[in-house]
């Protein structure tokens, strides 16, 4: 009995198991083929970069992320949005500042305070006469008779001045019939605002403003000596000292001193020359005189250093009259003879009694106010009020 009857036969099984291995391998060959074969249906062909010919956009392989897209713009933004928003508001502010400059360039007009009574004036140009509230009417002398220009503290001391003139005439002086004063030299220079627009110009508003300013800071004040309104005269501009009332003037009156005023040299009125022919001083004095030989001259002078008493040949004269009747801007004046001429030359401008303007003005340039300028140029007085000195005014 043989024993391998039922024994495993490898080599059978082996052939087997490779027959359908290479059936499956020649079946896949078979597709391989078949699909190489086939043409392609709507693929792209993939072109290398190295021979690409037209425009090369690589959408996911950008350089510029999108984040980094963003910032970019946003930056860019900034830069030029930015600066537009700043500038813009200023640009309308500017128009509104410049509007608003047009506007402040021309100021509101101040107003003179209320007056206690009303000064009737001899208006000259057109001979009539106008109801004038004080503190208007001194406003138009202030205006008239100190330059606009100079220092408010002597601005200040013109309108009390100006304000006591007025309230001491009206009481004891000279009464007219219809009117109180002229608008002349004749009592003081006034002037109303519509004759100092058309003087000034467009330099009008700021100038009375000024003024005014001036005025109202003096509202109502005078000058009183024993309660009585003072003599309160001015002029332009002193020979370095002030005169003595009686030395000008008939009366001897006790705030009317001859006092220093050296700012006066710095005045450009300080000094002036002018030249007369004999016929001229003759015609002028009313007095013959010799042509042939120089003249014989003799004088005396006042403490202020003004002359007092001049003799020409025999003929003699104040200084108050030699000086009107040559129109002589000052009595304080020394004549030179030179080859029938008289060369006349003066120092100050005005009669020189009471207070210097200029003087005032340049006190003020130092500091001082102008109740220091009143009590240097009238001594002994006080600062009273028009409501309490002349009631009998102020009732009318």
């Amino acid at each position: 009995m043989k024993k391998y009857s039922n024994t495993y036969k490898p080599v059978k099984g082996w052939k087997k198991k490779n027959a359908t291995l290479i059936k499956q391998m020649k079946k896949k060959q078979a597709q391989h083929l078949y699909a190489k074969n086939q043409k392609p249906r709507n693929v792209k062909k993939v072109v290398p970069f190295s021979q690409n010919k037209g425009p090369y956009i690589r959408p996911n392989r950008s350089r510029w992320s999108i984040p980094t897209v963003v910032s970019l713009s946003s930056l860019i933004t900034i830069i030029l949005v930015i600066p537009t928003l700043i500038v813009f508001p200023f640009y309308e502010q500017g128009e509104e500042v410049a509007s608003h400059a047009k506007e402040v360039a021309a100021p509101v007009e101040t107003e003179t305070a209320s007056s206690s009574f009303a000064v009737e004036v001899m208006r000259h140009a057109t001979e009539t006469v106008e109801n004038i509230p004080l503190e208007d009417y001194v406003a138009g002398v202030v205006a008239s008779e100190m330059p606009a220009t100079f220092e408010l503290e002597a601005l200040k001391a013109q309108a009390l001045a100006a304000r006591t003139y007025t309230v001491n005439y009206l009481l004891h002086g000279e009464s007219a019939e219809g009117y109180d004063l002229t608008d002349t030299v004749q009592h003081q220079v006034y002037k109303s605002e519509e004759d100092l627009r058309r003087e000034w110009g467009s330099e009008f508003s700021e100038k009375m403003s000024k003024i005014k300013e001036a005025v109202n800071a003096t509202t109502g004040e005078i000058l009183t000596y024993n309660d009585a309104p003072i003599t309160a005269s001015y002029f332009s501009t002193s020979n370095g000292y002030t005169e003595n009332s009686e030395d000008y003037w008939e009366s001897e009156l006790p705030y009317l001193r001859s006092v220093e005023s050296p700012w006066d040299v710095n005045s450009p009125k300080f000094l002036h020359q002018e030249t007369f022919t004999i016929d001229q001083i003759e015609t002028a004095l009313e007095i013959d005189l010799p042509s042939e030989t120089p003249l014989y001259i003799e004088e005396a002078r006042t403490e202020g250093g003004r002359i007092k008493e001049i003799g020409i040949e025999g003929h003699t004269f104040t200084g108050k009259d030699f000086r009107n009747k040559l129109n002589l801007k000052s009595s304080d004046f020394t004549i030179t003879q030179n080859n029938g001429h008289f060369v006349v030359t003066t120092e100050g401008f005005g009669h020189g009694v009471g207070m210097s303007q200029y003087g005032a003005h340049y006190m003020a340039e130092e500091g001082k106010t102008y109740k220091d300028i009143i009590a240097h140029y009238y001594q002994g007085v006080d600062i009273s009020t028009v409501d309490d000195t002349a009631p009998t005014l102020v009732a009318r």
